[in-house]
């Protein structure tokens, strides 16, 4: 998947570096609004920081047979967010989810959609047997999101992230290849 149209307004595509600017204007634009749940925020300061993250995805290519891994989330033709597997680990057919949409993308649906079609991939294309999603447990948004497309909470890793100046657990949440297609068959 290079692009999928998820319908007239959301298009989930591979980043290029020609997003860089966006991007880092999109996480900026964000940042104080993310930096609550998202710990990496720091690292970016100028467009050259989000070109680079770019230039890595782009690279991460090779390491999945020419599948992307991670997505730029399009919303009327404009970059939204970002959603992609974090990680995947080949030995248990596995992957992490990971996402966000800029403040004032917020409650328009475009994750949810966004994510069953990453969801989808991952099954179909990616051919993972199961995915997970980790969340902090006060991120409510970001935990409904799993919840209502029926994944399991699976458990708590303690202390799994460090926020700026604190620790934060992060709810585990998994879905089978096999309840997914029960569930959208």
């Amino acid at each position: 998947m290079l692009e999928y149209n998820i319908n007239d307004d959301i298009t989930l595509r591979m980043f290029n570096v020609d997003d860089a600017e966006a991007l880092f204007q999109l996480t900026m634009a964000s940042k104080p609004y993310l930096r609550e749940w998202l710990g990496w925020l720091d690292y970016i300061e100028t467009v050259e920081d989000s070109k680079q993250n770019i230039e890595g995805r782009i690279k991460g290519l090779i390491k999945t047979g020419g599948f992307p891994k991670s997505f730029a989330i399009m919303y009327k033709g404009v970059l939204a967010g970002t959603i992609g597997f974090n990680e995947i680990n080949r030995g248990i057919q596995c992957g992490t989810i990971g996402y966000w949409l800029g403040e004032g993308f917020q409650g328009k649906g475009i994750m949810m959609k966004s994510l069953e079609v990453l969801i989808d991939y991952g099954f179909s294309e990616l051919d993972l047997h199961k995915i997970e999603i980790r969340v902090a447990p006060g991120n409510v948004k970001s935990r409904a999101l799993p919840e209502r497309l029926g994944f399991k909470q699976e458990g708590v890793i303690r202390d799994a992230e460090w926020l700026y100046d604190r620790y934060v657990d992060h709810v585990v949440y998994g879905l089978l290849k096999d309840e997914w297609r029960r569930n959208n068959d």
